[in-house]
């Protein structure tokens, strides 16, 4: 199994290959050339443009926001957050011992089905007569992953050889249910690719039950695998529609990829900051060391994202990214404390990141003002505030507002891979 850090880094790579020509890449079918057409050209008269064609027309900031790369962009923010909200669920239930009505456990599946919802009626809004069935078959495979869960916080062999079976089967009745809207999507095809999902999920699990501090890595890891079964459903959806542009284009890719690292920030931050609020401040505690472990790996993927395409922002960017990190740590511990002088440290020193990050962003991207990156970046440290302000409070409604916090990463990842699109005049 790679490491949450190889994989990130990998995944970050990705994003960002076409930009500097990079082969050092996961090896997942992510990494394969565009589909575009060829660049040689025919004696022949050209046909009237397909809607497919249309993305070798279409390039930098435009690219970004075809049909094609929105759908794609779009899957990834959602099944990304399906991951991290699953995996939030299940550990709050462990805390919980396995007691599936507790407030707390409650409040996280609530959010849990929020996304589900807001899966099924991505689908319904191309496939009107898939979104029962598809919310079914979601909400279903999300049961049979509590039900391994319990199974083996219980040692109830026979309860988790159950919940592999109905995962098992749950990948080809969902693969028949993709098929019978997108038939370019083959029922085999598409049950094969839930498998790293169930396999990862099993592994994240496997780590939460046993308590062996390796959790936050593997459901990393986990989410790892979301993007590329985004592009799979996308590219069968958008030439199932004749959607304009194509998934695996430069400038989809890097949407994609910006959309994944900034959706997991948020959510690797939310739980870092849950683990140190829960072990009273504690930054050295084993859980709250390892979650925060798992929040710099992906900084560091970040950071690589950004120095594939730019090397001599690479180190300024991770030295900026980390530190506001850290401000967010501090003003979590002052407002766990009572500590109103730290409370508005922390919210000067946030207020004065958001212009010094936009200054090394505009420094290497033109294409995007500082003051519009740090005016981008208002809603992200405002609603991460909120967020922690539930937290300490306890006021049921931290996943709520988790969830409201990473749905702003879709926007600032839009926004960056739209200026990087236009400044390297990707397809």
């Amino acid at each position: 199994m790679k490491s949450s850090r190889t994989v990130r880094a990998g995944m970050a790579a990705l994003a960002v290959a076409t930009l500097v020509s990079l082969s050092a890449c996961t090896g997942s079918a992510d990494s394969e050339e565009p589909s575009g057409q060829s660049q040689s050209q025919s004696s022949e008269p050209a046909d009237e443009p397909t809607a497919s064609d249309t993305s070798t027309t279409t390039s930098g900031q435009a690219a970004t926001v075809t049909p094609a790369a929105e759908l794609r962009a779009g899957l990834t923010d959602l099944l990304v957050q399906h991951v991290y909200l699953a995996g939030i669920a299940l550990k709050t239930a462990v805390d919980e011992g396995g007691n599936l009505e507790a407030p707390s456990v409650k409040a996280a599946v609530a959010t849990l089905d929020k996304n589900s919802v807001a899966l099924s009626e991505a689908v319904g809004s191309v496939y009107p007569d898939a979104e029962a069935p598809f919310l079914e078959s979601w909400r279903q495979h999300i049961g049979f992953f509590v039900n391994y869960t319990l199974g083996k916080a219980t040692g109830d062999k026979a309860m988790v050889t159950k919940a592999e079976n109905d995962l098992d089967g749950y990948r080809t009745s969902f693969g028949q249910i993709i098929n019978s809207v997108v038939p370019e999507l083959p029922a085999d095809a598409v049950a094969e690719e839930l498998k790293p999902h169930v396999n990862t999920v099993f592994d994240a699990i496997d780590s939460l039950v046993a308590g062996d501090g390796k959790v936050f890595a593997k459901l990393a890891i986990a989410a790892s695998h979301m993007p590329h079964t985004a592009e799979t459903l996308a590219g069968g959806i958008v030439q199932n529609q004749g959607l304009e542009g194509t998934v695996d284009s430069d400038a989809a890719t890097l949407r994609s990829g910006l959309t994944y690292l900034l959706d997991e920030h948020v959510y690797l931050a939310g739980i870092a900051l849950a683990q140190a609020v829960s072990k009273g401040g504690d930054l050295e505690e084993p859980s709250v060391q390892a979650a925060v472990a798992a929040l710099d790996d992906n900084s560091v993927a970040l950071s690589k994202a950004v120095g594939a395409a730019y090397p001599d922002a690479e180190a300024p960017f991770l030295e900026s990214w980390r530190q506001h990190i850290g401000f967010f740590v501090n003003y979590t511990l002052g407002k766990a404390t009572g500590d109103k002088a730290m409370v508005t440290k922390a919210e000067n020193d946030l207020d004065g990141y958001r212009t010094s990050f936009g200054q090394i962003i505009n420094s290497v991207v033109p294409e995007l003002p500082a003051d519009a990156v740090a005016d981008e970046l208002k809603p992200h440290v405002k609603s991460v505030f909120v967020t922690i302000d539930s937290l300490v409070a306890g006021d049921g409604k931290v996943f709520a507002k988790l969830y409201d916090a990473a749905h702003h990463m879709s926007m600032t990842a839009a926004t960056l891979a739209g200026g990087i699109a236009e400044n390297k005049s990707l397809n």
